[in-house]
């Protein structure tokens, strides 16, 4: 937070850029250094000698609650997350997508922002769960009150459709942010910590819960004489089967891959490569395809 000295300063720059044509309103909009990196409350805006009038400019988001923040980082999650917090009373603890990212796991957190709440209160742009958290499972991640890693995995859960619980069950895995003796259930059953991406885990699950022997991850391939030619994404060893997802880093080193691939066949191992376009427009295929 500025002080007292910063934001009078800032609002003598300003009143003094108002007057300097008589009652000419400014071309540039103003944005006063104190309030250009954070979020703040229209109180503080004031001070800094803005009026209601100024934050209706281009240069100002709304956030909401009488919060607002220059036009450049207002799409920030961070932004965002620290004006909601700041407008929540102190037992909010945010939780679902919102606290995966910010255990710093790869999905969107502000669409909207979700939030446990144990009062009535209503707040606008924001998912809120009606629950109050126990203490030992809140934590603070980036300064701001959120569920710990195993209670936000065991709400994703329940809340989201399995398979995408399971994508952000092995992001977490991956980055070792738990243990997998920490998870139970189904999450316990089918996440996997070798597994390098959302597609793969997706690919994974569609062969698993057709039916099919759980493949093994991320595995080394070696010839008959120990020398190395890559690894499987996923890969199924008494029938020597490799399934690859392609995504779009494919593309550029398609002649490597390539080599990869003779040098696969060649040792006697069966390739399928997919792609997206393949999972959302014929799982069955694939299915059909891995077994025959």
């Amino acid at each position: 937070m500025p002080t007292g000295g910063e934001l009078a300063l800032t609002a003598r720059v300003v009143v003094g850029f108002q007057a300097g044509e008589a009652g000419a309103v400014p071309r540039a909009p103003l944005v006063p250094p104190a309030l250009s990196t954070r979020p703040f409350h229209v109180s503080e805006a004031r001070l800094c000698g803005l009026t209601k009038d100024h934050l209706l400019s281009a240069a100002w988001t709304r956030l909401g609650g009488g919060y607002y923040a220059a036009r450049g980082i207002a799409d920030s999650p961070m932004v965002q997350l620290t004006a909601a917090m700041q407008r929540l009373p102190g037992a909010a603890v945010f939780c679902g997508r919102t606290a995966a990212w910010l255990h710093g796991l790869d999905v969107e957190p502000c669409n909207p922002s979700e939030v446990y709440l144990p009062t009535t209160s209503r707040f606008t742009r924001l998912r809120i769960w009606r629950s109050r958290v126990p203490e030992n499972e809140v934590v603070l991640r980036k300064g701001l009150r959120t569920t710990s890693i195993v209670r936000t995995l065991a709400d994703l859960e329940r809340r989201l459709p399995f398979v995408e619980a399971v994508v952000i069950t092995d992001m977490a895995l991956h980055k070792r942010l738990l243990r997998a003796d920490q998870l139970r259930g189904r999450l316990a059953e089918l996440a996997d910590p070798a597994t390098e991406s959302p597609m793969e885990t997706r690919l994974r699950l569609l062969l698993v819960l057709a039916g099919l022997p759980r493949p093994q991850v991320q595995v080394t391939l070696r010839d008959d004489h120990g020398t190395f030619l890559g690894r499987a994404d996923l890969f199924y060893p008494h029938q020597r089967l490799v399934i690859e997802y392609d995504g779009a880093t494919h593309r550029d080193s398609l002649a490597a891959d390539n080599r990869r691939q003779n040098g696969l066949i060649n040792a006697g191992f069966k390739i399928l490569r997919f792609t997206a376009s393949d999972l959302k427009s014929d799982a069955a295929a694939i299915v059909r395809r891995a077994l025959s």
